[in-house]
């Protein structure tokens, strides 16, 4: 790395935090089959902003560097063995605001997963962003 990396380097970790390699334990036996089996997964570091990154600066992101979002990539059957491959589609889970208490042992009360549904288009395609309840 020349002079000239590391100071844009130095730059582009301006107000960012390091967080360093680790291990966790990712997946359920509780919900859905596709979350099983509990296991130990490495994530690498990585750096990450110390305040909420807003969609316009995100916007200049992915302009800048062609980044496709999770929720915008094909999904691959292997990755989530006993699941209806017609189910996998890229999307997002999106808020759904509701008219009184629910059940908080179930998340699908307030939770959808809306295919399309990524960053730049919230609540889906067509669709308009849910407006909280009083």
């Amino acid at each position: 790395m020349d002079a000239t990396d590391a100071v844009t380097n130095e730059r582009l970790r301006a107000g960012m935090a390091w967080i360093p390699a680790g291990s966790f334990l990712m997946g359920s036996e509780d919900f859905y089959p596709e979350e099983a089996p509990v296991r130990r997964v490495e994530v690498e570091g990585f750096w990450i902003d110390e305040r909420p990154v807003t969609v316009a600066e995100f916007r200049r992101f992915v302009k800048a560097t062609g980044y496709v979002t999770v929720a915008e990539r094909p999904l691959d059957p292997a990755d989530f063995p006993g699941a209806d491959p017609k189910a996998l589609v890229p999307g997002s889970l999106v808020f759904r605001p509701t008219r009184g208490p629910v059940d908080l042992r179930d998340f699908r009360q307030w939770w959808a997963y809306v295919p399309a549904a990524r960053w730049n288009r919230p609540a889906g395609p067509g669709r308009r962003r849910p407006r909280a309840i009083p």
